[in-house]
């Protein structure tokens, strides 16, 4: 190695390992383009199941067979399954992040992004996504691609059981409008960076989706659609299910 060529910023991944060996006050600041920075302390990627919200726990009721923890963080939810009995691969882009969860006692453990073609070598009976997991995707190009994509993963019968939020309320004004160019990108298209200490990450974006545009997507890839609950945040949880094999 150069002494020009460095691995990619990881602060995320960072403030994962801090907290886990005892910097408990670690803290990441997430910066986006449509809201003020905001603080995200490293302990809630670590929370335990009664931490978790009412949505999220419904989520791992509902899992079932083998899983695929997709965007993993720090482990809590496969660590969670694990102690349920289910088998559970858990993978996260953030190199830290898969250590931090190797560490834990994450049994299936690997650094990929969620479009790896290594993932298909095997099948899964439930894909996981949760914290505002549809997120992961990117873009609504990215939602049409990932939906195409986990057919390859899922095995017969298998479900996709995701998370995301409505944040057309960050574009009402002061009557309750909402004022955003619907000739411009969709809303829930948004640009993140996320920083630890002095440390910045890649810009990258994600996806915030309302229900109809998960609802129109996912129908037009050949998906069933199922809500299973909404929280005051307007964040909501679906189940996605192939309706017949399509070539992916």
């Amino acid at each position: 190695m150069s002494a020009t060529t460095s691995a990619p910023a990881d602060p995320m991944g960072h403030a994962l390992l801090d907290y886990h060996r005892g910097r408990l006050d670690a803290s990441l600041t997430v910066h986006s383009n449509v809201a003020e920075e905001e603080p995200l302390p490293a302990a809630y990627l670590f929370r335990s199941l009664w931490e978790m919200p009412e949505l999220e726990r419904q989520a791992l009721d509902e899992c079932r067979g083998r899983v695929l923890d997709l965007g993993a963080g720090a482990g809590c939810h496969a660590l969670e399954l694990q102690s349920r009995g289910l088998q559970v691969k858990a993978i996260d882009i953030s190199a830290g992040a898969a250590q931090v969860m190797q560490e834990r006692g994450v049994r299936e453990v690997a650094s990929h992004d969620i479009f790896d073609a290594a993932l298909t070598h095997e099948k899964y009976d439930t894909l996981l996504m949760l914290m505002n997991g549809i997120g992961l995707v990117g873009t609504l190009e990215g939602l049409a691609k990932f939906l195409r994509h986990a057919r390859t993963l899922l095995a017969p019968g298998g479900q996709i059981l995701a998370t995301s939020s409505d944040i057309s309320y960050l574009y009402e004004d002061e009557d309750g409008a909402l004022v955003f160019d619907l000739n411009g990108p969709y809303y829930g298209e948004v640009t993140y960076t996320i920083q630890y200490g002095e440390q910045h990450g890649a810009e990258f974006p994600w996806l915030f989706a309302d229900a109809s545009i998960v609802q129109d997507y996912a129908e037009e890839a050949g998906y069933e659609v199922e809500f299973l609950g909404e929280d005051e945040q307007q964040q909501f949880l679906v189940r996605l299910t192939p309706l017949m094999e399509r070539d992916a």
